[in-house]
């Protein structure tokens, strides 16, 4: 059952339905229609009925502050380390005791609190322009090399992934090292920050920009399908995944975790435990290019082809608490 965020008749049914047998009520910011496998298939292994509202991760959290102890939730699925974090931070998450998600998340992915778990993850990786750049940057603080100036294409201050990378950086470097990066990165900027991951490839295409930060699923997607302004000059774009000497490819993760007052907490934890299972896991890779969290799990044909390499392992639950200080840096450092 899919349910519009702003439909308040529908609103109301859920809530009528929240404690009903053989149901999970999910607030989900994911918006991938390729996810529509992942809910069909886990009502059919279980008997248990998905009903599914939809929205952006910020008007979710604020919906479920709101509801509070009355709130028909229970999971809020959502992307990145930054809006975990701040679900957790809100009161709006409860801890949960799993055997299945303890064995099958890596500690690192996961909550110290276990109030959210990682079940998908996107390299936030560096690429270039083949043609016209020889020696591309090998780690995230090369990206400040004055060398790179006026050849970077880069989200803006405000996109959760480059938050959570600078706040991986302070967790790595330390806060004056991610100063002198975010300074260094904005004096490299080809252009003002714009777009999506997809138009800072679309950069390089156009030469624009020699050099372009992403995440791997949005190039991994236009190698299997095709992506206007991509997937054409595809062959023309390299890649590097940063840091292999040192603590390898920054991580962000898409999550999960059980609301605080679900009121079908125990469909809630078997929901989260299938996104754990190899079947789920392997569709994460499949049919939205991601990586799984879950060690072992085969890659899909066009993610396997960007190549093996190095993880940052640094627990992300720290990296988390750092977010706050990377918005400040962006701010000092006139990252718009």
């Amino acid at each position: 059952m899919r349910i519009n965020i702003f439909a308040t008749l529908a609103a109301s049914c859920l809530a009528t339905t929240a404690i009903a047998d053989g149901v999970v009520n999910l607030y989900s910011s994911r918006h991938y229609d390729t996810d529509e496998r992942l809910y069909s298939e886990f009502e059919d292994a279980t008997g248990i009925t998905i009903n599914r509202i939809e929205g952006k991760a910020d008007e979710l959290i604020a919906r479920m502050e709101a509801e509070g102890a009355n709130s028909p939730a229970d999971v809020l699925i959502t992307v990145d380390t930054s809006r975990l974090a701040r679900a957790k931070n809100a009161g709006i998450l409860q801890s949960i005791d799993s055997d299945v998600l303890e064995e099958k998340i890596p500690s690192n992915l996961q909550d110290v609190d276990n109030q959210w778990f990682g079940f998908s993850q996107r390299a936030r990786i560096i690429f270039y322009a083949k043609d016209s750049l020889d020696t591309p940057p090998a780690t995230y603080l090369d990206l400040a090399d004055p060398a790179y100036e006026g050849k970077v294409c880069i989200r803006s201050s405000t996109n959760t992934y480059n938050q959570t990378l600078l706040a991986a950086i302070v967790t790595n470097h330390g806060e004056e090292a991610a100063k002198d990066w975010a300074e260094g990165v904005v004096s490299n900027m080809a252009r003002s920050p714009q777009g999506g991951d997809t138009d800072q490839l679309r950069g390089l295409v156009s030469g624009e920009c020699e050099i372009a930060v992403s995440n791997s699923y949005y190039f991994a997607r236009a190698l299997r399908k095709d992506v206007k302004g991509v997937s054409g000059d595809i062959d023309k774009i390299g890649w590097v995944f940063p840091a292999q000497d040192a603590e390898g490819a920054h991580m962000n993760l898409s999550g999960a975790g059980v609301a605080a007052h679900a009121p079908n907490r125990d469909n809630a934890i078997k929901f989260l435990e299938y996104l754990a299972s190899d079947q789920a896991q392997k569709y994460f890779s499949n049919g939205n290019d991601e990586f799984p969290t879950v060690p072992g799990v085969a890659l899909a044909e066009n993610v396997a082809k960007l190549g093996e390499f190095k993880a940052d392992d640094v627990n992300l639950s720290e990296v988390a608490t750092n977010i706050p200080t990377a918005q400040k840096i962006f701010n000092e450092a006139g990252w718009k």
